[in-house]
């Protein structure tokens, strides 16, 4: 069993969204998809339910592009790394000290559970090499892909090409944060969003 490859992870994940969505009795809505898993997601959904979506965002790529080196986790899988990979989240580590640190000890605890490392590398590092999980033609929901200026995950170029595949996408990079936008620049961040979603 499990998910191999991006595609079907991104499959799968739509399908939970989409019970989710009946579960609650919602039959259109609008979707936030955060980094390469949440956007390849969002991405997915939108392709294979499109009459549910209404209008997406998508922030720092949506697993349309290579990953670089820039998550090294488990290449030495120890506290530190985990500590490390966070920070590269963020455009400036000292402003988030914090919370990066709440956070590390319970990606740890995630990240270190068993078939956790596979699932990341079928994900994200298989996807490195292939074609995007969904093609992007296929999306017909209005969609903003926001990325930050100083985005050490995914360059915003990520984001750019997405866009110029995608029949209603258009980009805005937020200057001065990283990949984390909502953490970087949280009252932009919810002004782009509440805007584009009102349009």
């Amino acid at each position: 069993g499990g998910l191999h490859g991006p595609r079907a992870w991104a499959r799968a994940r739509a399908r939970q969204v989409l019970d989710l969505l009946d579960r609650h009795g919602l039959e259109r809505v609008h979707l936030v998809g955060n980094s390469a898993a949440g956007g390849a997601a969002a991405l997915a959904l939108m392709a294979e339910a499109p009459e549910r979506i209404d209008h997406a965002v998508l922030m720092g790529g949506a697993g349309t592009g290579p990953l670089p080196r820039a998550v090294p986790f488990y290449d030495q899988p120890t506290r530190e790394s985990m500590r490390a990979t966070l920070g590269r989240l963020v455009a400036d580590e000292s402003a988030h000290r914090e919370l990066l640190d709440d956070l590390t000890d319970l990606r740890l605890e995630q990240a270190l559970r068993p078939g956790a490392e596979a699932a990341f590398r079928s994900m994200f590092v298989d996807a490195a090499d292939g074609p995007p999980p969904v093609d992007p033609a296929r999306v017909t929901a209005p969609v903003l892909a926001l990325h930050g200026e100083c985005d050490r995950v995914a360059p915003a170029d990520v984001s750019a090409r997405l866009v110029q595949a995608l029949p209603r996408g258009r980009l805005h990079v937020v200057p001065g944060a990283g990949h984390w936008i909502h953490v970087d620049r949280p009252d932009e961040f919810c002004t782009l969003v509440g805007e584009f979603l009102s349009a």
